[in-house]
């Protein structure tokens, strides 16, 4: 089974290689990030800059001119896209030094959600693990379509492929360790999107309690995407009631504790790539939460996910299964079903997906 890169019908957004004058500033907290800018678009069919590396006119240093989108970067034509566009950055972007950036495009009010929560992610990540991911720069609307919503990111060359498993699971298990709740709670600052679909993190004392709570939203927004299966919704009282604090409520009764980290949220294959020029593992596009570490794990469990069984293996290697030890499989396999509901939403064209949610004997 291959996942699609996006889903029919979602907002897709466009990628862009964009040579922009970028302010050498200090690092965002991911609690407190800057105020958005607010770029006016404008459409040039035939006026886009002729060399990806162009540098700014002094006098025009607050004007981003867009080429094409970077399939060099992805040469499987994984982000392929190609706008000519023109962007007006107003703002603390601006500044005498050029940068080559990326801009990410999408619509509507999700939209602004999907860029909103990816900033505030990927900005959480780079303050404790800079290399790791590609420097966040901004988020907004833009003035004169403000419909249209933007995400500016620092451009990496990266390379085909997987990362090396080693280098891999060692990174994740260092931002996993190195960035826990800043005040011990399990949740997010904001919504952060699994593709289209919005999730209301909130915060929560417990892990148990944030799961479940988050988990039957996305229960609900599944048959809603997907229409009515009473097979699903025969088995939501179960789950709810006993599957999921028969496995999460362990984690922290009889002295045992578990510390939220911040994770990725959707790390599987197409969002991982290796920097071309220090070899080091990058991982993009995230929507993070602070959580149970091994929750990060449960894409790695899906058939379709290139980061496998060998990567887990890996991972808990360097970072210990969370006790009672003998319950991590069965908790992977229950991170893995909330993963199999958030891609029934997300693919409702495709109802391979959705039988994942229930058992087969009920296919």
């Amino acid at each position: 089974m291959v996942r699609p890169s996006r889903p029919s019908g979602a907002s897709t957004p466009s990628f862009y290689r964009v040579s922009v004058a970028v302010d050498q500033q200090t690092e965002n907290s991911p609690a407190h990030p800057p105020p958005a800018i607010r770029p006016t678009r404008r459409y040039h069919r035939q006026q886009c800059c002729s060399s990806w590396h162009e540098p700014l006119d002094p006098d025009r240093q607050a004007c981003s001119r867009v080429s094409r989108p970077p399939s060099a970067v992805f040469p499987e034509g994984r982000i392929a896209r190609p706008r000519p566009a023109s962007c007006l950055l107003l703002g603390p972007v601006a500044s005498q030094t050029s940068s080559l950036i990326v801009l990410q495009t999408v619509r509507g009010d999700r939209g602004r959600k999907v860029v909103s929560g990816e900033y505030r992610s990927m900005t959480a990540i780079h303050v404790v693990m800079p290399s790791l991911v590609p420097k966040p720069i901004a988020w907004g609307s833009c003035e004169d379509e403000p419909d249209l919503h933007f995400f500016l990111s620092e451009f990496r060359s990266m390379t085909e492929g997987l990362p090396a498993i080693d280098a891999f699971s060692q990174r994740v298990a260092q931002l996993h360790r190195s960035a826990t709740s800043p005040d011990g709670r399990f949740g997010f600052f904001e919504p952060t999107c699994h593709g289209h679909t919005p999730i209301d993190h909130g915060w929560h004392e417990t892990w148990e309690a944030y799961f479940a709570s988050t988990t039957r939203r996305l229960f609900h927004w599944e048959q809603a995407a997907q229409g009515p299966n009473h097979d699903i919704l025969n088995l939501m009282g179960p789950f709810f009631s006993n599957v999921i604090p028969r496995l999460l409520r362990p984690l922290e009764t009889d002295g045992r504790s578990i510390t939220p980290s911040l994770i990725h949220g959707d790390l599987w294959h197409g969002n991982v790539a290796t920097d071309a020029d220090t070899q080091e593992p990058v991982i993009f596009d995230a929507a993070s939460s602070y959580a149970h570490n091994e929750y990060e794990l449960g894409v790695w469990r899906q058939p379709w996910n290139e980061l496998g069984a060998a990567y887990r293996a890996r991972y808990h290697e360097i970072f210990p299964p969370s006790s009672p030890v003998e319950d991590c499989d069965d908790r992977n396999a229950l991170y893995a079903t909330r993963v199999h509901i958030l891609d029934s939403i997300l693919y409702r064209d495709d109802d391979e997906y959705r039988k994942m949610c229930v058992p087969p004997e009920t296919w």
